[in-house]
């Protein structure tokens, strides 16, 4: 008797448990954008070291109203090479140093200068005034990132102002993505009638651009036990293997008996969701660890949801994301939904002006509804009819669900 298929919640945590450990490596820092920090950023330095100007004017002494003589510069990288004293201030340009006894920048605006000689013509600023403190960024040994977390532009250039050369990540994922099915024939091919160009595979691998992963797509594997034995062993060395087609009961779907020929595991087969309930995770043996299989469903819809749902969310967690699983918003429907069914729905949307419409068609063949779509709203299991203006949950797909 065939067990029942598993909550979307429960499968993405048995999934998650098996994600591969990947060993941690120290690479460049310029090298790292993509990857999830192995260890808590933490400051080698302050930021700023010294107290710096916000503004272009002239810095001087608090208490003071002028007139003032002006005695140099300060620039950005050339800091004045001496203290203000009293009656003296500085031309100052913004990021420079603020000179030794002043505490404040007068904006160039805000002042007359003729020759030597400054006057301020707005009443007198307080201390601190256009002033960046030392340490206002950050200090030294102050904790910046967490383990975990992606590091996209703006924190590789926190990482190196914080003063690192290299950053702890876990290496690249190993990924192979297999496409199963006689009917497929590789893109761009004429085919006959009853042949499809095989779209799921680069549509997989297009799903996980922007991660660290090595991947490799292996078919179209025709329905035969032999050949997908044998793209099995190809792929013996890959961390995850992500197949489209074949998971299913009918009598050409093999992957199952072709896993079992393979020395694979299976630890759990279908899940209650609407598309992609024929969801398989399997594992076998690989280099002293588990590599895991993740058997997608052939249909395109079907196999973008899944890998959506749990493809990128394994390689995600393998990577080291703290926040691995994508993460819901809500949105306000623009047209009603009619009640939901036995399995939690996906249905394919277009998010646009602050609300969400579903797609008219939703069949899990169908690849231009899922191309013109932007978000997938999440419908539970047995939901009310919805109407125009409810809010619903969405995933927001052009960022892989993360915000």
């Amino acid at each position: 008797m065939k067990p029942p298929p598993l909550s979307l919640d429960e499968a993405q945590a048995r999934l998650l448990a098996l994600a591969p450990a990947l060993s941690v490596e120290h690479r460049s820092i310029e090298d790292c954008a993509g990857f999830y920090l192995a260890e808590p950023l933490t400051a080698l330095r302050t930021q700023p070291a010294a107290a710096m100007s916000a503004m272009d004017g002239y810095a001087v002494r608090a208490g003071e109203s002028g007139p003032w003589r002006v005695i140099g510069e300060s620039a950005a990288g050339r800091p004045l090479d001496r203290p203000l004293r009293p009656g003296e201030v500085a031309r100052i340009s913004t990021g420079a140093i603020v000179p030794e006894g002043a505490d404040r920048v007068l904006l160039q605006e805000d002042c007359t200068r003729e020759g030597e000689t400054l006057r301020h013509l707005q009443a007198a600023a307080g201390p601190g005034r256009h002033v960046r403190r030392a340490g206002l960024d950050f200090g030294a040994n102050d904790l910046l990132l967490p383990a975990g977390t992606r590091i996209g532009a703006a924190q590789l250039a926190l990482a190196i102002a914080a003063g690192h050369q290299h950053l702890a990540v876990r290496r690249p994922a190993r990924l192979i993505v297999i496409d199963c099915g006689d009917e497929l024939v590789p893109p761009g091919v004429p085919g006959l009638p009853h042949h499809l160009p095989a779209s799921n595979a680069p549509m997989l691998a297009a799903l996980v651009a922007g991660l660290p992963i090595e991947i490799r797509r292996l078919g179209p594997i025709p329905d035969r036990l032999e050949a997908l034995a044998e793209a099995f062993e190809t792929a013996r060395p890959a961390d995850i293997v992500v197949t489209s087609g074949g998971a299913s009961v009918g009598d050409h779907d093999l992957i199952r008996p072709a896993l079992a020929h393979a020395g694979a595991r299976i630890d759990f087969w279908r899940v209650k969701i609407k598309p992609g309930k024929p969801l398989l995770v399997a594992r076998r043996p690989n280099d002293g660890g588990s590599q895991i299989v993740l058997g997608l469903p052939g249909n395109p819809a079907s196999a973008f949801v899944t890998g959506f749902l749990f493809m990128l969310p394994l390689l995600r967690a393998a990577l080291g994301a703290a926040q691995p699983l994508p993460r819901c918003f809500p949105a306000r429907l623009a047209a009603p939904l009619p009640p939901g069914g036995k399995r939690m729905e996906f249905l394919r949307a277009r998010w646009a002006d602050g609300e969400v419409t579903a797609g008219t068609e939703q069949d899990s063949g169908a690849l231009r509804p899922l191309a013109h779509a932007n978000a997938l709203i999440c419908r539970a299991i047995d939901a009310p009819a919805a109407t125009a203006g409810d809010i619903v949950p969405i995933y927001w797909l052009e960022n892989g669900g993360i915000a």
